[in-house]
């Protein structure tokens, strides 16, 4: 499938990544187990975004684990009321239920 066809998973994907980052950094001081998972999903989502970005053929099994990683981060983050793990929070959602749509597509959901 042509990488256009990911463009709003792409989208919710970076972003994501980009929320994981800006929280990592906040918790990295008090909420260790926070850091960890933004740190996590965020590799995940910029590693995703690559896979997508060049059609691999891998990108069903990236996104099954992509699913997972930020259902855990977004349980975490909302956990605490930072602005910051608020906003990861919603960013990790929103790009779940963008990897759900390429899973189903994919036959793997």
């Amino acid at each position: 499938m042509p990488h256009q066809h990911y463009q709003s998973v792409l989208d919710a994907a970076v972003h994501c990544a980009y929320e994981c980052e800006h929280c990592e950094d906040a918790c990295l001081g008090g909420m260790p187990d926070c850091a960890r998972l933004c740190r996590d999903c965020a590799e995940m989502c910029w590693m995703s975004a690559a896979f997508m970005s060049r059609g691999s053929r891998f990108i069903p099994q990236i996104v099954r684990s992509c699913i997972d990683i930020c259902e855990a981060c977004a349980n975490e983050c909302e956990k605490h009321d930072a602005e910051h793990c608020q906003s990861c929070a919603q960013a990790c959602r929103r790009a779940a239920e963008e990897y759900r749509k390429v899973a189903s597509v994919a036959g793997v959901a």
